[in-house]
């Protein structure tokens, strides 16, 4: 305890140092520091208005043993949005006229299968290339993904007729962008986007073991293992990822029509730079989340207000975007709710280790503590529960949190994606049965999934 309030008293002393009396600034520091009390954030957020930064800050320690602090300087793993880049690779090579999205992928890496042919480098971007997921969790490393590509002998459904998400799509937009470019995918990143940007501190495959990298952690201030071995991660600071977001935004790398084409996505699925809105031919706004063994970051930018944040934290929370709505309000000075805890942290490794005992957990929580965890969008933290089970292949568990799910009062499209995934579960355990009816519920109540279409679509040609 002594520790902690020691902590708390050298924090508030920064803060005075640090910011004075700037009332933007203390506004936005009010926010952190209850995110930061409550529990849901320990890491470092930049926000930048207007392309000037008026908030930086970093909150509590580089690793679980709270013996450091974090500072400015510490790069972080960004899971998913590491993927920005190799799409943009593609992009820039795309708009030097070296490859057209339209060409297959079997013009570059000639050693794969003949669904090579049938896979165009624009599938890879939007994930609907078909190939299927091999370990749920992507604990593979690159010469285990050649080797399963190798051996594949058909695709999972019909590129471009639905979308899977899978690090085999990135994997092989890094291999063809190594084959084009005639460099490393490190060494080309480094040469055309992080100088020209600006990234001073953005290094690929930096290892997590680094002292330049925050460590993560659990619940518990356990360190948490890495699992991932595939190549091709950017590790980088806050500022790093504000630099980027700023070259992508003011098309300093890409042109404004391969910006556009980076942006495409499949219906209800990310795109190369996640997810985006337009205003006509504008962008608005741009957002970006990812997560990796607890590592967890965040990119928003809203270009209309001229606002960027970036978060990036090391003791994973899934509380980003409401910090960062919270954050927006106060910018606004319009009333801001920092987020509770979340309920799915708390249940996953119940459920994973008994899906009964954790879902009688989940329960008993909604009855007696909604003070501190919250239930807002209780189905979509029942959906994260059932795709942390999926993902580790326990179909029949994860059935059962999606059962749950479906009968809460909750939007059409939430509801229909909890149908959609108890789908996929019957699928993986080869009941084609089950799989359809799922996947024709998940259509009854949003015909607008088009992914349940493709599915059913190739259970029907099967």
């Amino acid at each position: 305890m002594k520790n902690k309030n020691l902590y708390s008293v050298l924090l508030l002393m920064l803060n005075i140092a640090a910011y004075g009396q700037n009332p933007v600034q203390k506004r936005l520091d009010s926010i952190m520091q209850l995110a930061h009390t409550r529990g849901i954030f320990n890491g470092n957020v930049l926000v930048a208005q207007n392309g000037r930064i008026v908030y930086e800050r970093s909150f509590g320690y580089a690793d679980g043993s709270k013996t450091k602090l974090l500072t400015s300087a510490y790069k972080f793993d960004i899971g998913s949005v590491s993927k920005e880049f190799n799409g943009a690779a593609i992009l820039l090579l795309k708009q030097r006229g070296e490859l057209s999205l339209d060409d297959p992928i079997s013009k570059f890496l000639t050693d794969l299968p003949e669904w090579s042919a049938k896979v165009k480098i624009r599938h890879l971007l939007t994930y609907t290339s078909g190939i299927p997921t091999y370990d749920p969790i992507s604990s593979e490393g690159d010469s285990v993904i050649l080797a399963n590509l190798k051996q594949l002998k058909s695709l999972k459904f019909e590129p471009g007729t639905a979308y899977l998400y899978n690090h085999y799509n990135v994997y092989l937009q890094m291999r063809i962008v190594e084959k084009v470019s005639g460099q490393s995918y490190a060494g080309f990143l480094n040469s055309n986007i992080f100088k020209p940007c600006g990234m001073n501190g953005a290094v690929v495959d930096l290892p997590v073991s680094s002292p330049d990298i925050a460590k993560a952690f659990d619940q518990d201030f356990h360190p948490t293992p890495y699992f991932q071995t595939v190549s091709g991660w950017v590790r980088l600071t806050a500022k790093d990822l504000y630099l980027w977001s700023e070259c992508l935004h003011q098309n300093k790398i890409l042109n404004k029509s391969s910006f556009a084409e980076l942006a495409a996505g499949f219906p209800n699925g990310e795109s190369s730079i996640g997810t985006t809105g337009f205003s006509g031919d504008t962008l608005s706004w741009h957002r970006h989340q990812g997560s990796n063994s607890n590592y967890e970051a965040l990119l928003y930018s809203d270009l209309k207000q001229g606002l960027t944040v970036v978060m990036m934290t090391n003791n994973q929370q899934m509380k980003v975007d409401g910090i960062k709505n919270a954050l927006f309000a106060a910018l606004s000075k319009e009333p801001a709710t920092v987020p509770k805890k979340s309920f799915y942290l708390e249940i996953r490794e119940k459920t994973l280790a008994n899906v009964d005992q954790g879902l009688k957990y989940y329960q008993e929580l909604k009855a007696n503590q909604q003070d501190t965890y919250d239930f807002s969008f209780e189905i979509g933290d029942l959906i994260s529960t059932g795709k942390y089970l999926l993902r580790r292949n326990k179909f029949d568990d994860a059935i059962k949190v999606f059962q749950t799910a479906v009968a809460l009062k909750a939007k059409p499209a939430d509801i229909a994606y909890s149908y959609e995934l108890m789908g996929e579960c019957y699928l993986k355990k080869g009941d084609k049965t089950n799989a359809q009816i799922n996947y024709r519920q998940a259509l009854t109540l949003n015909p607008n999934n088009k992914n349940a279409a493709g599915m059913l679509q190739q259970i029907d040609k099967s």
